[in-house]
């Protein structure tokens, strides 16, 4: 693999990085930034996830657009936007300007999703495609470690002595951060050239083959030439109008609900809502708001080590192996995680609650001795007494003091679903859709497919919070496991092999149009 392909590759899923980076930060920032605003559930489910629902747009016509004006213009006005978010989200004076710049990020990380596998594919070849494509998944968990990198310094230094860092600005210097990759993501896009096969479709031939050329030599530039050309003679119908509609024709029905599956699948299981609430899903298991920031970095870790690993077995192994030798070991982890916090038991002291250092928090012995099983039950006790604004702020501090638990068994079971994710589901996905869509409706196939995805990851963050409210810990993590588990069997029935094919090969193989 040449050093040109490799740059290309990193530059173009930049766009990834910063969505890892973005949703990492989240987890943080709702730390400070829900008690400061005095949000409920839901508008802390909606701070988190509205840039979900704004993603679904742009996944939703990202692609189109891409193949009437270009991949690499598109994705600049996405470096563009991420910018533009981070700048306004540092500076939001209210809940509604919070979300709402939010939302212009979500913008940006909708359409660089989409456009960064379509267009590392169109420049890769069948020997390297999927570990290039599989760089958006790494750039992804690498924003994720340097986020979680980056709240654990800001929440370390900030202390009741600093003068620099305060509960109240904390948030908007982690928010702000973001700017500096973004501006880089920027700057870089205009080094990378316009996709050779987006070029041949707007009959721009000998462009086309010059960018081949620069990019792999030209003898694989003629043969990656000669296939585009053989799949273009056997398509005349390339010009002709591509609607929805087609998708579900006999030719192109399996692929496509193949992609839908998957689509669905990936975000079903809970993933981003244990990485934009990993901050808070850690604090449950009572080791503490110090080191729930720590356990994120872990997280993180685990993280990047398994995609690697993903990207060194992606070509060998093969994608339908990792996906379902991941999926298994999803449904398990989180099954673990269920167990671990079905366990748990919630009790505050006369002694524990004197060591609380809030303001107020003497008024909690009332339920001083008192023994809680289920989580719920203990956390809207102390809503009720504390009141919603107080408990967000130190909840940390109360359930570190007051619950017993297996927190190994959980940590392992979150860092499982984690691993079992980085390795299968997360940089799969995108392979796999990049790979089984003919030219003519890649960009539609993944556009929708993509938008599935951001509707169902987007629903599940909003609801997330609600869930650990009302259903408890225990609950909710049994539900993505029995999800997992399900997933697991219906693609153990519909996953297709694409190792080692070229795009041209995979489309004679699974389309019959």
């Amino acid at each position: 693999m040449s050093k040109k392909i490799a740059f290309i590759a990193f530059v173009v899923s930049l766009g990834g990085f910063l969505f890892g980076f973005d949703a990492g930060i989240i987890s943080g920032v709702m730390s400070y930034a829900s008690p400061e605003f005095n949000l409920d559930d839901i508008q802390s489910g909606w701070v988190v996830s509205s840039p979900s629902f704004a993603a679904m747009i742009a996944m939703l016509f990202s692609g189109r657009l891409s193949d009437k004006i270009g991949r690499k213009k598109i994705l600049i006005i996405v470096a563009f936007l991420y910018a533009i978010s981070a700048l306004l989200s540092a500076i939001a004076a209210s809940y509604e300007m919070l979300y709402i710049a939010r939302m212009i990020g979500g913008l940006a990380f909708g359409a660089a999703l989409v456009l960064a596998p379509m267009y590392i594919a169109e420049v890769s070849t069948a020997k390297n495609r999927g570990k290039l494509v599989a760089i958006q998944q790494l750039n992804i968990v690498l924003g994720f470690f340097a986020a979680f990198l980056s709240n654990y310094f800001f929440n370390k230094y900030n202390t009741p002595e600093s003068t620099f860092l305060t509960d109240t600005n904390v948030w908007r210097w982690m928010l702000g951060v973001e700017l500096i990759p973004a501006l880089f993501y920027f700057i870089a896009l205009f080094f990378v050239p316009r996709s050779p096969r987006w070029l041949f479709l707007k009959e721009k031939l000998e462009e086309a083959e010059r960018v081949l050329q620069n990019i792999h030599g030209d003898l694989v530039a003629k043969c990656e030439m000669d296939a585009i050309v053989k799949n273009a003679e056997k398509e005349e119908q390339i010009k002709s109008r591509v609607n929805i509609t087609d998708l579900i024709k006999p030719g192109l029905r399996f692929i496509f609900v193949v992609g839908l599956v998957i689509g669905i699948l990936q975000q079903i299981t809970g993933i981003n809502a244990v990485y934009f609430y990993a901050t808070s899903i850690f604090k449950q298991t009572g080791i503490g708001t110090d080191a729930a920031f720590s356990s994120g970095i872990l997280l993180s870790s685990i993280t990047v080590i398994f995609t690697l690993i993903s990207m060194y077995l992606i070509d060998r192994a093969g994608r339908r192996p990792l996906l379902l030798v991941g999926t298994f070991g999803i449904a398990f982890s989180l099954l673990l995680c269920a167990y671990g916090f079905k366990q748990a038991t919630y009790q505050l002291t006369s002694e524990k609650i004197e060591a609380l250092s809030f303001s107020g928090s003497e008024k909690l012995q009332t339920i001083a001795n008192k023994q809680y099983s289920f989580d719920v039950d203990f956390k809207n006790e102390l809503k009720s007494i504390l009141g919603n604004q107080i408990y967000a702020k130190n909840d940390g501090e109360i359930l570190e003091a007051a619950t017993t638990i297996n927190a190994n068994l959980v940590l392992i079971g979150i860092l499982g679903f984690i691993a079992c994710f980085a390795f299968s589901l997360g940089p799969v996905m995108w392979v796999l859709l990049s790979e089984l869509y003919p030219l003519k409706y890649r960009g539609l196939a993944i556009g929708i497919i993509a938008f599935v995805n951001s509707l169902v990851s987007s629903i599940i963050q909003l609801i997330f919070p609600w869930e650990l409210s009302n259903l408890g810990n225990a609950m909710s993590f049994f539900l993505f496991g029995i999800i997992a588990l399900i997933g697991f069997f219906i693609m153990l029935k519909i996953v297709p092999e694409t190792k080692g094919k070229s795009l041209e090969e995979i489309e004679k193989e699974f389309v019959n149009a």
